[in-house]
């Protein structure tokens, strides 16, 4: 039972700024989609249940495809600022509290 946060933490004229400049929304990636795969990002997502694991996939290959078109989605398909679901941050959370548990029980 795993719930995803919906937007930012805190909503900032200037934040709203920054995630439209980085430009990821207009290919409809999600924030967690542009995440360095280290680690524990790879353990998280290979954690994603079905259907999130395969709603990534399409939002991946959909960018993939506008990037070699060198064409961006139509702007009322962009992801939003508000709207943008963190669907990676508990699995995340959780892949990291047990690395960190795991290297505990290692150092004693």
């Amino acid at each position: 039972s795993y719930v995803a946060r919906i937007g930012p933490l805190v909503h900032s004229a200037l934040g709203k700024w920054a995630y439209n400049l980085s430009g990821f929304n207009q290919y409809g990636l999600q924030h967690n989609d542009c995440l360095y795969e280290d680690e524990d990002v790879k353990e998280a997502i290979r954690r994603l249940p079905p259907k999130l694991y395969d709603e990534r996939n399409f939002r991946m290959m959909r960018a993939l495809q506008l990037s070699m078109t060198k064409t961006v989605l139509p702007k009322e398909q962009w992801t939003k600022y508000e709207e943008d679901v963190k669907y990676l941050e508990p699995y995340l959370e959780e892949v990291i509290r047990e690395r960190k548990e795991r290297d505990s029980w290692n150092t004693k």
